[in-house]
């Protein structure tokens, strides 16, 4: 079945407009909090995004089913963990990386496109003869485990002297008509976390690392209505991010080895 996208939500065979009220977006004002607790990893965890939006859905005179919730695309990732003059690691995705996508799908992996299945996403089901409420909920943010040593070796050595990650989203509230195949954005937001960290290996296990500019994220980008932007094809489907990431090292004198492969999907 076709997918048919649109910035208005207006003449679409629904008996009112759908109306989003209490909508937000934040990024919590907090630094990311940096985790020695390991031997063999430094762990850190951002603070999180979160929106949060109140969708007031018209009545539906046929039986079509409708969800409305939450899509989130990844448009850009730079994440690089350098260890001295050894070389540098790096998680990237191979289609943003080379233009071959503007974006990637940034769901949960098993609900497409839909961020979550839970407080991400509401179902509404017609025929309903009033209006449906949905309270609709999102957060985001990361949590991994950067090892000390260069990644082709498994020792307790402290080569990891940098970590910079820059990364961006667009998350767009959307309508979707599961028998039509119609989809109607709703609202769009923009959101970006940098981190930068700094690592001392001569000190001992609890004060190597310590976070650098912006110790504060800056706040996420609501654009209005008539700035709706459409998610491309890429964004709605597999692969997701996760899946699609791969980590390679690169050492300063030899070949470059691929750590961890996209999965297949």
């Amino acid at each position: 079945m076709g997918c048919i996208l649109s910035k208005r939500n207006k003449n679409h065979g629904l008996e009112g407009d759908i109306k989003v009220t209490d909508l937000h977006a934040r990024i919590d004002p907090q630094p990311t909090t940096l985790i020695e607790t390991s031997p063999t990893v430094l762990k850190y965890q951002t603070p999180h995004f979160r929106a949060s939006a109140k969708v007031r859905f018209p009545p539906v005179s046929s039986s079509d089913t409708w969800e409305v919730g939450w899509v989130q695309g990844c448009s850009n990732m730079d994440f690089f963990i350098t260890y001295g003059d050894l070389g540098i690691s790096s998680w990237e995705i191979p289609a943003l990386k080379s233009g071959q996508q503007r974006f990637v799908s940034d769901s949960d992996g098993k609900h497409y496109p839909w961020y979550g299945c839970t407080t991400e996403v509401g179902v509404i089901v017609g025929p309903t003869n009033c209006y449906t409420v949905c309270h609709l909920r999102m957060n985001d943010n990361f949590h991994p485990s950067i090892t000390w040593d260069i990644p082709v070796r498994n020792s307790h050595e402290v080569k990891l002297t940098k970590l910079a990650r820059d990364q961006s989203f667009t998350v767009w509230l959307i309508a979707s008509n599961k028998t039509t195949g119609q989809k109607f954005v709703l609202r769009t937001i923009k959101w970006r976390m940098q981190i930068n960290i700094a690592v001392d290996g001569r000190q001992p296990l609890g004060r190597r690392a310590h976070l650098l500019d912006p110790i504060i994220q800056e706040q996420p980008q609501i654009l209005e209505p008539n700035q709706n932007e459409l998610p491309p094809p890429e964004a709605l489907r597999a692969p997701n991010a996760n899946n699609a990431q791969t980590l390679i090292w690169r050492p300063m004198t030899g070949r470059e080895v691929v750590i961890v492969p996209p999965v297949s999907q």
